[in-house]
């Protein structure tokens, strides 16, 4: 059985707590302020205010780690300790915003912190850490497949003291948010490197710079997950000072496999809590309407699915949770056989769960009065974003082939 730490343990009561108060009351206040906004893409005032709350409340960038500390008013948090968090944000969708835990903000952040100069972090980790602004990750591309890094097309050349990119990318989540202030850019600045893995290179590149472009607003599903959104973004001479190249030129692709590995946990860990809610107002539709006579709750397929779901998020958690010890313990690197299986596992399962959850409630689990719709959404581009699942299981099956068919059987 795992167990948490006193301190991860009273920010779930704070955390809890602060839910009960301040993010399930205000849910259909926030729906409206956002569909009243002017600009969808722009911080509602709803978020504004509980932001400075969180932040009174000691709240705030729960997602740090214990290696980052001295970023952390609560001096940093295992992946373990993290999950039950990060779970509980995840009941809500946008919620996480309010604790400054949202992708891609967090990934971002963690980026600065492990391979930034010391003036690249106080120019934008500063202020991401205090929630001034936000930030987008730039390295999907419409006219390769993205699923192998290694294809992407944009260009980065030098030209004197600057870089210059040449390029096309989209769903990059967080461009057209109105606070969005900086850009880490992935492209190629050495093409015929016979290393795949040494020909990229990461560039910060501010939103107001010349040549950058916002396109168009992408949809997931129907969703344009305002205020934060994914945008096709175009780079067209973009010019950027040279040392604005994050790590050092051709490590591109050593910072996105360091950036990604967390983040994947991160969204299991949330769509773990989407799953939990989804259930439990399930449950609460099933004994509240009736059909032929007689409760949802005591037709039979309808208790087969709620005991299906109940076993699968369990089976979900669990697997966070090993996983999560695994990296508090070994590290990522040695760790990544069970990061994989668990990107592969969890939005696929939780997708599952609430497709179950959807039917029991009727054509209303399809609508937005209800969070079903949303968090299915949710979960089912988990199954593409940060990878497509087919790609990481090819490398686990690999993996696992070569590790027990070495094996002699005795």
């Amino acid at each position: 059985m795992f167990e948490f730490s006193e301190k991860s343990q009273k920010l779930q009561n704070k955390l809890l707590q602060f839910m009960d108060e301040y993010i399930y009351p205000n849910e259909t206040i926030y729906k409206a302020q956002l569909n009243a906004a002017k600009n969808p893409f722009a911080t509602t005032p709803l978020i504004k205010e509980l932001k400075q709350k969180a932040k009174n409340t000691g709240l705030w960038n729960l997602f740090i780690p214990e290696e980052h500390s001295a970023y952390s008013p609560h001096g940093g948090l295992t992946f373990t300790d993290y999950a039950p968090l990060a779970e509980i944000m995840g009941r809500v969708i946008w919620c996480s915003e309010v604790f400054n835990c949202n992708a891609p903000d967090t990934g971002n952040m963690e980026v600065f912190m492990n391979f930034a100069t010391k003036k690249q972090q106080e120019k934008w980790l500063n202020p991401l850490l205090n929630g001034e602004i936000h930030s987008s990750y730039a390295m999907t591309e419409p006219n390769v497949a993205s699923s192998d890094a290694t294809n992407i097309e944009l260009s980065i050349e030098k030209d004197a003291d600057e870089w210059v990119l040449n390029g096309h990318k989209w769903f990059i989540t967080g461009a057209q948010h109105e606070d969005c202030k900086i850009f880490i850019v992935m492209g190629k600045s050495d093409a015929n490197n016979p290393n795949r893995h040494k020909q990229q290179t990461q560039i910060l590149v501010p939103k107001d710079t010349p040549g950058l472009k916002i396109m168009r607003s992408l949809t997931t599903l129907g969703y344009d997950d305002a205020p934060l959104g994914h945008a096709e973004v175009l780079f067209e001479n973009v010019r950027v000072p040279l040392e604005n190249v994050l790590l050092g030129e051709g490590r591109g692709f050593e910072i996105a496999q360091g950036r990604l590995a967390p983040g994947r946990m991160h969204h299991c860990m949330r769509l773990v809590g989407a799953a939990q809610r989804s259930l439990e107002i399930t449950c609460q539709r099933a004994s509240t309407r009736a059909t032929f006579g007689r409760p949802l709750s005591k037709h039979q397929s309808v208790r087969e699915d709620i005991s299906k779901s109940f076993s699968e998020i369990e089976m979900a958690r669990l697997l966070v949770l090993k996983t999560c010890y695994s990296i508090d313990n070994y590290g990522i690197k040695e760790s990544i056989n069970h990061i994989t299986a668990t990107k592969t596992t969890i939005p696929a399962l939780v997708q599952n769960v609430i497709d179950k959850c959807i039917q029991i409630h009727g054509a209303g689990g399809l609508t937005e009065d209800y969070c079903l719709a949303e968090a299915f959404n949710y979960a089912r581009y988990c199954r593409i974003a940060d990878g497509p699942d087919q790609v990481h299981q090819m490398s686990l099956g690999k993996k696992i082939i070569d590790k027990y068919s070495s094996i002699q059987q005795g």
